[in-house]
Order: C-alpha cells, then sequence, then structure tokens
C-alpha cells in the first residue's frame, strides 16, 4: 500500500518538473522564475489547499539537504579573485548599512505591536538570494563583466552576513561565546579550505580526477559531496547554523578545483554534475517544500498582515537597494543604469527570507501571518526586481552617469 509520504515524494518531485514548463509557457507574456513557480505549487499540493503532500519525516530532511545545497552552490559560484578589493569592499559597506537600516525598520514593526518580530523581520531585510540572480546574469551572458563581478560580490555578502547575523543575533543566548566558535570555525575553515587545494593540486589527485569524471567512480562529485557533508557537521558541532558549513564548503571545493590542473572543459563537466545534483533535483525539492510549509492561511485570516507584503517589498528596496547604490556611487565600473540595476538585485531576496521566518515562527519571535507575509513579499522582489533590473542593465553605456 502506498503511504502518504511516499505520495508527497511524487507530488513534490512532480511540481519541480512542472515549474519550468509553466515558466517556459508563461514566458511569451511575462518571465516568472521557476522558484516562485515551486513555491506556489508546493502551496497548491500542501495542506493549506489540496492536501496532497506533506513534509514530514524524511521529507524535510532531503528539503534541509536542499538548501544546504543552494546554499552550497552560492559559495561555488563565487570567483574571489574577481571580487576582491573594490567590489568585496563596497558589497560589504552596503551590507552593513543594511543591517543597520534592517534592524531600525524592525524594531519600528516591534512597535506597533509585534513584539519579539523585529529581529527576525530586520536580519531577512539583510538578504540577497544570490543562488536564485547568478542562473539569470549566467543566461545574459553578464558574470563575466565588471557589471557580473559586483552582483557576485553583493550577492555574497548577502548571502553570507545574515547567515553569521542569524548565529549572533537570533539563535544565540550567548554572543560572545558565538563571536569565539566564528573565529574557531574561520579557522578550521582556512584549513581545511589549504589542505583541500593541496590535495586537489596533487598529480595523484588530479590524475584521479580525470580518469573517473565519466566513470561510475566520479570522484569530483564524491569529494565535493564529502567536503559539504563535513562542513555541515563542523559547523553543527560548533553549534553554528549549519548553512554557514554549506556556505564555505562551496567556498573551499571552488578554490580547490582551482587549484587542480583539470582543463576548462573537465571543470565544467564537474560543475554540470554539481549542477545536476543541486538545481535538478535537490533545490527545487526545497522550494516546494517551503511552499508546503508556508502558512497562507494564516495570511488570509490576518488583513492587517496581506498590507504588509507591499510594505515589506518596498522595505527590501529601502534596506538593501538604496544602501548598495549609495556605496556604488564612486565606482567607475557601473554607470547609472547598472548602478540602479544592481540596487535591484542586491534588493532581491527568498531562500534564508524563507529560513530566518522559519526559525522566527519556531522560536515564537514572529507571528506566522507576519512570516507568511514576508515571505510572499521575497517571492514578489524575485519575481520584480530581476526582471526590471536585466532591462537596465542592458541599456547602452552611454546612458549612465
Amino acid at each position: 500500500m502506498v503511504g502518504a509520504d511516499q505520495t508527497s515524494v511524487v507530488v513534490i518531485a512532480g511540481a519541480a518538473v512542472l515549474a519550468p514548463l509553466l515558466a517556459d509557457r508563461l514566458a511569451r507574456w511575462v518571465a516568472v522564475p521557476g522558484v516562485v513557480l515551486e513555491l506556489l505549487l508546493g502551496v497548491l499540493a500542501g495542506p493549506v489547499l489540496l492536501g496532497w503532500a506533506n513534509d514530514h519525516g524524511a521529507i524535510g530532511t532531503v528539503a534541509d539537504f536542499g538548501l544546504a545545497m543552494l546554499m552550497f552552490m552560492a559559495g561555488y559560484e563565487i570567483e574571489f579573485d574577481r571580487i576582491r578589493g573594490g567590489p568585496l569592499r563596497e558589497g560589504l559597506t552596503g551590507w552593513v548599512l543594511s543591517l543597520v537600516l534592517g534592524l531600525a525598520a524592525g524594531g519600528l514593526l516591534a512597535l506597533t505591536g509585534d513584539h519579539g518580530a523585529g529581529m527576525v523581520v530586520g536580519l531577512a531585510l539583510t538578504t540577497t538570494a544570490l543562488g536564485t540572480i547568478l542562473p539569470i546574469l549566467h543566461d545574459a551572458g553578464m558574470v563575466a563583466t565588471p557589471f557580473g563581478a559586483r552582483v557576485m560580490a553583493v550577492g555574497a555578502i548577502g548571502e553570507f552576513g545574515p547567515i553569521v547575523a542569524v548565529a549572533l543575533l537570533l539563535t544565540s543566548s550567548q554572543p560572545g561565546r558565538t563571536v569565539l566558535l566564528l573565529i574557531a570555525f574561520a579557522l578550521v575553515t582556512v584549513a581545511a579550505g589549504l589542505l583541500a587545494v593541496r590535495q586537489h593540486g596533487s598529480a595523484r589527485m588530479g590524475r584521479l580526477l580525470r580518469a573517473t569524471l565519466s566513470t561510475s567512480a566520479q570522484m569530483a562529485v564524491r569529494i565535493t559531496m564529502f567536503g559539504l557533508i563535513l562542513m555541515l557537521w563542523i559547523a553543527g558541532s560548533f553549534g553554528l547554523d549549519v548553512l554557514l558549513g554549506a556556505f564555505a564548503a562551496g567556498v573551499i571545493e571552488r578554490m580547490a578545483f582551482g587549484a587542480s590542473d583539470l582543463s576548462p572543459g573537465q571543470e565544467s563537466l564537474v560543475d554540470a554534475k554539481l549542477e545536476g545534483i543541486g538545481y535538478g533535483f535537490l533545490v527545487p525539492f526545497f522550494f516546494v517544500v517551503s511552499g508546503i510549509r508556508l502558512d497562507l492561511s494564516a495570511l488570509a485570516d490576518d488583513p492587517r498582515a496581506v498590507l504588509l507584503v507591499p510594505g515589506f517589498l518596498l522595505l527590501f528596496l529601502v534596506v538593501r537597494g538604496v544602501p548598495t547604490y549609495l556605496v556604488s556611487r564612486r565606482d567607475e565600473a557601473l554607470d547609472r543604469p547598472r548602478r540602479r540595476a544592481l540596487s535591484l538585485l542586491a534588493s532581491t531576496a527568498l531562500p534564508l527570507v524563507v529560513v530566518i521566518t522559519t526559525i522566527g515562527v519556531e522560536d515564537h519571535r514572529i507571528k506566522t501571518s507576519t512570516a507568511a507575509a514576508l515571505v510572499c513579499a521575497a517571492m514578489l522582489s524575485v519575481l520584480l526586481f530581476p526582471l526590471l533590473a536585466m532591462r537596465l542593465a542592458k541599456e547602452p553605456a552611454a546612458t549612465g552617469s
């Protein structure tokens, strides 16, 4: 007899297939990111509407690993030799300003009666969905441009900064101890990175990686998955959010494969295999399950929360977009349209908003209706901001500055 959990897996997998098909159909009228459709299909199949799927047991575990894979891919996509220096400094400065604005906005919300929500909302507003916007840049051929480097820097800080802030401000009752643990984790990460670079750069490992690219051994993929799981375990053992370990694992593996003697074609093959595992299965699984977990009924029952949706959407622009635009004004590599485009992409949020609001609801810091409003606003940011940003980024350079 087929159980409810087995049925849920089939429904979730089917939604992951249906999302890109719908996106392709809708493309003639409007460009809808697949991640938004995955969330909406999850809501449709979940207990709020049709009741076809749940997130019980192993389903939730696979979804959580999908989130870890998303964060891994975000770290793996970052090319530090292209963003170090000015782009990284600008990204960090802009995010610190965003943190101040976000916590201030959250504090104002707490004063209106939603006590305890201030920290959750404030941190959620500082996030940037790097893993969501990088594929859009890839499709537009902009990753290798100066604009692409700035987006990568802003997105990297917008992913990494909130994870650290959540560890310090949201999930820890002893910030001082957490700081020490973060420092220790950073040292372990550096040591792991140096070891990985050394091993990947050895002649024996290089030969093994090349020889197994098209065999059942698949050493490149096995080593990568082991590295991800190991860093998740290390972060968890330190009492830190495992997403920090996932992001660090991505950075380490990118550095390691960069030090190997794989040819560009072989590196591209490894990238394709990892993207197949991540974006082909685990990541969409996470987003569909996130839709199943989203309690839109709470939003429908609270008219005030419905009004929060456009307010939160505007706050994403104010908290992330405005500081990014102001900091980038001195960047000679960007004209005015591309600065505006960068600000819009910096304001695009979703995965970490889902994570932070989930933590807030579980800790009873934020009402489910407020959390649902924040996630809905993040979905709209993914739907609207990249579309507008790409139009601005493609304008002739002569229109800028």
